[in-house]
């Protein structure tokens, strides 16, 4: 906050007390702005919010969240996973197409196995190899799209299947209500639960706030990190089997177009880039804030060029506001 500021918020005492609720409330402003965008597409066109739309919205969101919360939780740390959806895409891929071959159980063991590596080498990179965790995921997730492409040609006779389970999960619905929230509902839960009550979760916070001051005190970095980029890449990799069976279709870059949307649903969230600050659930909010953007934009009929700039310039707009109202830095 600016001396400008400071001297602004110190002369209106109304104003000094809205920003620090909004400071000790930073759900708020996400669940206010949600509730505009979802007012503003009713006005575009009215009827189109119902349970339906709701149901769908909730059932995209749902995959935008949980790879998001690979980002949630290495951001935590000061650090990012950008290899969380080349991990999603592989696990995706590698099941489907392993499926005619070995079953599904074992498919769906065989495509968790490489998202957990990923996170593995990353972990190893980043505690022992001291390489900067955007430079070791982004290296990582292009030698897994290699690797990817290479073990393509090996199952091109094979083909590829979709277990009706995963295809249930990812497009059925229960009582109007999509079926991938028996799979999100615990999950978030337990993510939640995690990072504000455990104490892996504590670490990361610890971590994230001052890593020499964490070391000093004893705490063993190398094995959080290990931990969390392993368990960042298992997320990632079921991730990728709720998206395949709500895709229906696995390819080379299944769940790539979640990359970006996935870094910017956390940080729309209030998870800060520099670590120590954030939470699983504003991430959550990000994600469905992203899609019903997503649909408002479609609405507009606009070029995809011109969406990706508005969607760009909104993103950095909405991050701006909330940082500055929150004054979470």
């Amino acid at each position: 906050m600016t001396q400008a500021e400071s001297t602004a918020l110190a002369r209106d005492p109304a104003l000094k007390r809205i920003a620090r609720f909004l400071g000790d409330n930073p759900m708020i402003p996400l669940i206010v702005l949600l509730l505009l965008l979802v007012g503003v597409l009713e006005f575009m066109r009215p009827g189109i919010v119902n349970e339906r739309w709701i149901a769908n919205t909730v059932k995209f969101a749902i995959p935008l969240a949980m790879l998001a919360a690979c980002q949630t939780m290495t951001m935590l740390t000061g650090g990012i996973d950008l290899s969380a959806a080349v991990a999603a895409t592989i696990t995706g891929f590698v099941m489907a197409t392993q499926v005619p071959i070995v079953g599904v159980p074992w498919a769906i063991v065989i495509g968790l196995i490489p998202a957990i590596l990923i996170g593995l080498v990353n972990g190893f990179g980043v505690a022992f190899c001291r390489v900067h965790p955007l430079i070791m995921t982004l290296g990582t997730g292009l030698i897994g799209t290699g690797c990817l492409q290479v073990y393509q040609r090996f199952v091109l006779s094979t083909g590829s299947v979709v277990p009706d389970s995963l295809a249930w999960l990812g497009t059925g619905r229960t009582w109007g209500w999509p079926n991938s929230l028996l799979l999100f509902v615990p999950f978030a839960a337990l993510l939640i639960w995690g990072q504000k009550r455990t104490g892996f979760g504590r670490l990361l916070y610890a971590l994230g706030s001052n890593e020499t001051a964490s070391r000093i005190s004893g705490v063993r970095a190398w094995q959080v990190y290990l931990a969390l980029y392993a368990l960042s890449g298992l997320v990632a990799g079921i991730t990728g089997l709720l998206y395949v069976g709500l895709i229906r279709a696995p390819s080379l870059s299944l769940v790539n177009p979640l990359m970006l949307p996935s870094v910017a649903a956390a940080v729309i969230g209030g998870t800060s880039i520099f670590g120590g600050r954030g939470g699983y659930s504003g991430t959550i909010l990000g994600a469905l804030i992203l899609t019903v953007l997503g649909t408002l934009l479609t609405l507009l009929q606009m070029p995809e060029g011109a969406r990706r700039i508005l969607f760009g310039a909104i993103i950095l707009v909405v991050t701006t506001i909330y940082v500055r109202l929150t004054d979470q830095r």
